[in-house]
């Protein structure tokens, strides 16, 4: 078997799953997911429709990924955090078809327990803090923290915050990779 899927687990007719990959106990893979080589999916994870999920992309137990949601590689979901895909939801309204779409960026972290509200794309390496509510976008290496979410510092691609000096450059601790803050924004050096 090019995946494992755990005997509880329900996929769907029409899912692309990728080599590697691990789906865990009562997760749901809907129609048309597309999930890439070497995830990981929780416990109790739902997976809708149309969802693409890129390669090495962990996702914790209690995850809901509603349609109209994509990341790329290597990005982390914690633990019960959850994406929304309607803006204005009602019970008596249906909004099938009008979801609003959310993209997280390669590499980036969300915490557990966080909510991104739909049509807020995160950025590459982005962090957001355990139990933030993001309701804005966030820009690539971006620290957001708290409800509503704000900007509250700079993450390297290891995942350490960013002390950048007078010229607006900073070195990640474990990495040794240097970044360059400029006109509110952060690049990789070299």
């Amino acid at each position: 078997m090019e995946y494992f899927a755990h005997e509880t687990a329900v996929i769907d007719e029409g899912c692309e799953i990728g080599t590697g990959s691990k789906i865990w106990h009562f997760s749901h893979i809907m129609p048309g997911c597309k999930i890439g080589a070497n995830c990981n999916i929780g416990q109790n994870v739902v997976v809708s429709p149309q969802v693409v999920l890129g390669s090495n992309v962990k996702v914790q137990n209690n995850v809901s990924i509603y349609t109209g949601v994509s990341c790329d590689d290597d990005v982390f979901l914690g633990p019960s955090m959850v994406f929304t895909n309607v803006t204005n939801p009602r019970s008596a309204v249906n909004r099938r078809g009008q979801y609003a779409k959310t993209h997280v960026g390669k590499g980036a972290s969300i915490g557990a327990n966080a909510t991104i509200v739909c049509g807020h794309d995160i950025g590459a390496y982005a962090f957001i803090g355990a139990g933030a509510v993001v309701t804005k976008t966030v820009k690539p290496y971006a620290l957001v923290i708290g409800n509503p979410a704000r900007h509250a510092g700079w993450m390297s691609e290891f995942g350490h915050r960013l002390h950048f000096d007078e010229s607006g450059k900073a070195q990640c601790p474990e990495s040794g990779v240097w970044y360059q803050l400029q006109n509110g924004e952060v690049h990789k050096k070299g």
